[in-house]
């Protein structure tokens, strides 16, 4: 595992999914919506243009690849990506699940809802299945 610092408020809010070439992949603590997000493993990254140029590649085909799993794993019907860093500025992507029956449809999901805890062992189904989507 590369060693890197991970922002307080990211790794309080999200359990550890896995680790890529690039990201750690994090299952954010909101059961309103499947939620990943991607860190890069890198100190001091707060823009994309931080990242060397062939990270920037890797980092969309982690994108690409955790998408492919989330959206294998949880049958949605659109995904949302975004890189904003308005709170924690330390780089790192959402990807997240979205349905037409979702409590923020069609709007984002920020600020629609206060996040709903995984109850029971839903949070580690949805991490055990996400792990088998990202190796198969």
């Amino acid at each position: 595992m590369i060693a890197f610092d991970i922002n307080p408020r990211l790794e309080g809010d999200s359990y550890p999914v896995a680790d890529l070439g690039l990201c750690a992949v994090r299952l954010m603590k909101d059961a309103n919506y499947p939620w990943i997000m991607l860190i890069p493993r890198k100190n001091d990254m707060i823009e994309l243009l931080d990242l060397e140029p062939l990270e920037r590649i890797v980092l969309m085909e982690e994108i690409s690849k955790v998408s492919a799993a989330l959206k294998s794993v949880t049958d949605c019907e659109k995904l949302n990506v975004a890189a904003l860093g308005n709170v924690v500025s330390q780089l790192h992507v959402h990807i997240i699940a979205r349905f037409r029956d979702d409590p923020a449809w069609p709007d984002p999901v920020w600020g629609a809802i206060s996040p709903s805890p995984y109850v029971d062992d839903k949070a580690s189904h949805l991490i055990s299945d996400l792990r088998d989507a990202l190796n198969a």
